[in-house]
């Protein structure tokens, strides 16, 4: 798989943003988790969310920009889902 560097780019900004939202969203804190957590919540939501999306086959119609709302949608989605599950764990 070949990654250019605007996409790296492009998931970072992605990941910062999920992260950042499912961290304010689920902390009830502008801070959220903290910068770095943010990002890797966001980016691993990312993946799972970007897998969710395409295991239900869920397409928003949303265009095909390379940064797009489906992205973003998705990786808050697998963000919320991620932190859902390490508060499982975490209560067991």
């Amino acid at each position: 798989m070949d990654i250019s560097a605007g996409q790296l780019i492009i998931w970072l900004i992605i990941g910062a943003l999920a992260g950042s939202l499912a961290g304010w969203v689920t902390m009830r804190s502008k801070k959220g988790f903290g910068r770095i957590s943010n990002l890797v919540i966001g980016l691993i939501g990312a993946v799972l969310g970007g897998f969710l999306f395409d295991l239900l086959n869920i397409d928003l119609g949303l265009g095909e920009l390379t940064l797009t709302a489906e992205d973003l949608i998705a990786a808050f989605v697998g963000s919320l889902i991620l932190i859902a599950v390490i508060r499982l764990i975490r209560s067991r």
